[in-house]
Parts: structure tokens; sequence; C-alpha cells
């Protein structure tokens, strides 16, 4: 009983050693790309798992990334209300399509007066005049911009950024998401 112990204990911690080595941190977005490659070793395969719990598919499909600071690195809260603006032909390049969602801190979806989960590519964003796209992340709506509005809970929570049949930028690790900014 000793042995799966220590056996247990020694494979968590070495999980943790190679999710800290493959992990991709951004803008205060983490990813770790090739999760989901057939071939993997154990080893990326359990580092993919912590890092990302729930489905993993191969790269090919969708690309993962998630987010529980702002850009400056300070925990997500709904006690302050945030912006993430996409420059004019900067939103996430892919063949399906893309979607921002948010969980609270137990990744659990956050209840709000309009039942919205996610903003994505097809939730009917509003562009700037200048082409770029702002999404608007805080618990009380922003005025004049509630078509852009992910409701955020009052205490802290977290953002999954998803896109599906990314483009060659994201494939190849060119695409940085833009960061979550305190407004």
């Amino acid at each position: 009983m000793q042995g799966v112990i220590v056996g247990f204990v020694l494979a968590f911690f070495t999980s943790g050693i190679f999710t800290r080595a493959y992990v991709t941190k951004v803008n205060g977005w983490t990813t770790m790309y090739g999760c989901g490659e057939p071939g993997n070793s154990i080893f990326f395969r359990g580092a993919c798992a912590r890092a990302f719990p729930g489905p993993i598919n191969v790269p090919q499909e969708a690309v993962y990334w998630t987010a529980g600071v702002d850009g400056a690195g300070k925990t997500l809260s709904g006690q302050r209300d945030y912006v993430m603006h996409f420059p004019a032909g900067r939103l996430p390049p892919n063949k399906a399509f893309w979607s921002l969602t948010m969980g609270d801190a137990h990744n659990r979806f956050v209840s709000n007066a309009l039942n919205r989960y996610s903003v994505s590519d097809r939730s009917g964003l509003v562009r700037n005049a200048d082409g770029s796209v702002d999404i608007y992340i805080q618990n009380a709506v922003p005025a004049g911009h509630e078509s852009n509005w992910l409701p955020s809970p009052r205490g802290a929570f977290l953002l999954w950024l998803r896109v599906y049949l990314p483009g060659p930028s994201i494939l190849e690790g060119k695409y940085n998401v833009p960061p979550v900014i305190e407004k």
C-alpha cells in the first residue's frame, strides 16, 4: 500500500513539473500546444489533463486558452470591470467558430438575467467604427454595449477561449490572445 501512495504522490508532482514545462502563458492566458496529439507521452497527456480538465481534441479540431488573471496578473473578479479588445482583423482565426466562455471560481456557468454564458462570432457582437471588437466582462450591464457583454459573477471567475478548426497562425503558435484589461 505504501508503494501505491508513494507512486501516486510522485505521479502528481511529476505531472505538475510537466505542466509548468509545457504551458505557454501570454497576456494572462494559458494554453498548451499539442494536447490531444496521438503518440504523446503519458506525462504530456497527464500535463494536458491537469491544465485543461475536460475534453481535449487534436489541435486541428480545437485549441483552448484559459485565464484566471487579467493582463496585469490580478485575479479576475466581478468587483472590477474589464474589456477584451480585439483589433480589426484579429479575432481568433478559424474555419468553424470561436467562443469566450465564463465560469465561476469552480468553473461552473455563471447564472445571470440574460442566460448568457459565452459570447462568440455567432452571438451578434457589434464592431467598433474601426472594425475592432470590444467584449465587456463585468457584473453590471455596460451602458450601450449589452450585445458585447459577458456577465460576470460578483466574485472570482475564469475565462475560456475556445477556437474550433483554428487557422494556421494558431496552430503555429503565432496568435496571441489579447489581454483582459481592467477598465
